[in-house]
């Protein structure tokens, strides 16, 4: 299970020194990639010049354009929204495949149904990850639901990869690692605690390890 990091606001910027021997990948979040654009990957690139970097794009269209700015700035993984088009994610595909990179599925506007994306139809070849995600507006809302950790074995089942993300913390990590994702997504927990790379290490233990 690999750990990813998130990172959505400039301060945590001064967190990446610290973990940089403990993510398995980067983020670089929405937020940051607007304030600062493709020039926040490249900041991660130089930090962690060893760790994947993620440029969470939250692609839904212009596919092409999008995939070239980031790949090109040296993310290896990147996202487009399980509501976009086919021709969107058949545009970034083709894109990821020129880089060897990879994309990831993010599902955060299906957070709320009752069955959670893709009817089985195929995806592209450089689609390795579905993301099961919480919206941080909806939890800060109030709804403190599991449901997208609940849903993690039912797409394991139906063969897909899958990342975890949205609210994980101490609280529930023992539930998500039990979920058994691909990858788990931590952002907050870890950027805003009072010893980030400490948080960072605990959870790292908390995770199965490849042998």
């Amino acid at each position: 299970m690999l750990l990813q990091i998130a990172f959505d606001k400039p301060e945590h910027l001064g967190v990446l020194p610290l973990i940089r021997d403990v993510a398995d990948i980067v983020e670089v979040g929405t937020p940051l990639l607007k304030r600062f654009g493709v020039s926040a990957i490249t900041t991660a690139r130089e930090i962690c010049p060893d760790v994947p970097v993620l440029a969470d794009t939250k692609s839904v269209d212009g596919g092409t354009y999008e995939a070239e700015m980031v790949f090109g700035a040296g993310a290896s993984f990147m996202t487009v929204l399980s509501c976009a088009p086919t021709a969107t994610l058949a545009a970034v595909d083709a894109c990821a495949r020129r880089y060897e990179a990879a994309v990831v599925l993010d599902t955060i506007t299906e957070t709320d149904e009752e069955t959670l994306i893709y009817d089985g139809t195929h995806l592209p070849d450089s689609f390795n990850y579905i993301a099961l995600h919480a919206s941080t507006d909806t939890r800060l809302a109030g709804d403190a639901s599991s449901r997208h950790i609940n849903a993690v074995a039912s797409l394991r089942t139906r063969g897909f990869r899958v990342s975890l993300a949205g609210g994980i913390g101490p609280k529930n990590l023992d539930a998500a690692v039990a979920a058994g994702p691909d990858i788990l997504v931590v952002g907050s927990a870890i950027t805003e605690a009072p010893n980030p790379l400490e948080m960072a290490s605990w959870i790292k233990k908390k995770l199965p390890q490849l042998t």
